[in-house]
């Protein structure tokens, strides 16, 4: 109770239609704060197939009495809704006894606008059913589901291997086991539509009518939504989602995190429909009645956008470190079970250069650990492995560079290139060696065809 003290009357009109959307109710929003006559929250909800338009009254004081109620029967009655309609009374006191009496009355005359009367203490009840928390004077979002972070079908790191089996030369069964970490990300994926008309003295100009569904980063700060293809994976497994217990993924990951859901779900709903306003405004051209061509900017109303869900999961975001030689390789995606979305790809990525992406060839050194693009990547001469140009030790023999692993290799092939014949020499440079031999070659057909004209 002292939570909900604490709260403004704006405050607990937002924790209300939090809880309302929450429980299951449709169409849920807020009527205008500055003449809403006797109706804070306008929902519908839908009894054995009929659909039925709710009007709440929502009161921050401590007792609520008989002519708020009668107030709200006489709101009821002029809501424009097609269809059957009541009423609700929220408090976060409680209800006088004439009021109380007032409401059973409406319900058993069998009025056609009946009013249900929940106070303080019923609403942290239905708060506590639902899975919402009342948190410094607000809902905060609790979640306890989450989109797999990985196949439980194989292993933890198989991605990793998948990521460096197109690496040549190494294997991924012979990988150092990876630090593997989970976070938590809190998502939240919005279903709304809007419908939009606008008119001018010609008749309609522009019209929209479109359900929009998205992923929104949901942790502090400014939300922000999701990319393409992490909204997919996201959307696409909704229904599969599994319990969050840190404690039992701490058994498959070295490190898991979980982030906090940074707003209510009202700010978000805010967020949302803000950014649906943003999204649908354009600019139209249409013909008066003079055959004058005029333009306008047709901008939906906040009463054109209706969230019809905000639905709260974690989506695990895994880091897998693997530590080769001197250097760390990251991998990074966006997990659901199977389905995967990579945010960074530290294996596929040359440590020399820029080059980046699974387009390229890249080599692992088993030298110093490297993993190269073609540009970067050399044979050693002497044992005739990949070895990179970040590591290796060059010398010039026959006029061209060789590769080798240390000054150990480097002596060792020096000593065997002293030893060799002129032609082996030759050979250790093979543009000048086939130069020399074609040189020869012309110099002797030059020769064989002055003895033949003679």
């Amino acid at each position: 109770m002292a939570v909900l003290d604490d709260l403004s009357g704006f405050e607990f009109e937002d924790v209300t239609e939090d809880i309302f959307r929450n429980v299951g109710y449709e169409n849920v929003r807020q009527a205008e704060r500055t003449a809403d006559e006797g109706r804070d929250i306008l929902m519908e909800e839908v009894v054995d197939g009929t659909r039925r338009g709710v009007v709440v009254e929502c009161k921050h004081t401590g007792t609520v009495g008989r002519p708020v109620v009668q107030k709200l029967h006489s709101a009821i009655a002029t809501f424009n809704f097609d269809g059957p309609k009541r009423g609700m009374v929220v408090t976060t006191g409680r209800f006088t006894g004439p009021a109380t009496e007032y409401a059973q009355q409406l319900q058993q005359n069998g009025d056609p606008y009946p009013i249900e009367l929940i106070d303080g203490e019923d609403l942290r009840e239905i708060a506590d059913e639902i899975g919402l928390d009342l948190y410094n004077g607000r809902i905060e979002i609790l979640c306890d589901e989450t989109l797999r972070p990985y196949d439980p079908a194989t292993s933890v790191t198989v991605p990793v291997e998948e990521a460096f089996n197109d690496i040549d030369n190494i294997e991924s069964a012979n990988l150092p086991t990876p630090h593997s970490q989970v976070t938590f990300q809190p998502v939240i994926a919005v279903t709304a539509d809007t419908n939009a008309v606008f008119e001018t003295s010609v008749g309609v100009i522009h019209r929209v009518n479109e359900r929009s569904r998205f992923v929104v980063h949901a942790e502090h700060g400014h939300p922000q939504t999701t990319s393409g293809d992490v909204s997919t994976l996201v959307l696409e497994n909704l229904h599969a989602t599994v319990d969050l217990d840190a404690d039992r993924f701490a058994n498959q990951f070295d490190t898991v995190e979980e982030r906090r859901f940074g707003q209510t779900q009202t700010e978000y709903k805010e967020w949302a429909v803000d950014r649906l306003k943003d999204h649908h405004t354009t600019t139209v051209s249409y013909t008066g009645d003079n055959n004058v061509t005029y333009t306008k900017t047709c901008e939906p109303n906040q009463s054109d956008i209706s969230v019809q869900s905000i639905e709260p999961v974690y989506l695990p975001q895994v880091r897998h470190t693997t530590k080769l030689e001197e250097y760390s390789y990251p991998y990074e995606y966006f997990a659901a079970g199977p389905s995967r979305v990579t945010s960074e790809d530290g294996i596929h990525q040359c440590v020399h250069c820029a080059t980046s992406g699974t387009d390229t060839t890249y080599t692992f050194c088993a030298n110093c650990g490297s993993i190269s693009c073609d540009s970067h990547s050399k044979t050693e001469r002497l044992e005739g492995t990949p070895v990179c140009t970040g590591c290796a030790v060059t010398e010039r023999f026959a006029l061209k560079t060789k590769y080798f692993y240390d000054e150990t290799n480097r002596d060792e092939f020096r000593t065997k290139y002293d030893a060799m014949p002129f032609y082996k020499k030759a050979m250790e440079n093979t543009i000048p060696a086939v130069g020399a031999v074609l040189l020869v070659t012309i110099v002797l057909l030059g020769l064989l065809a002055s003895v033949g004209g003679l």
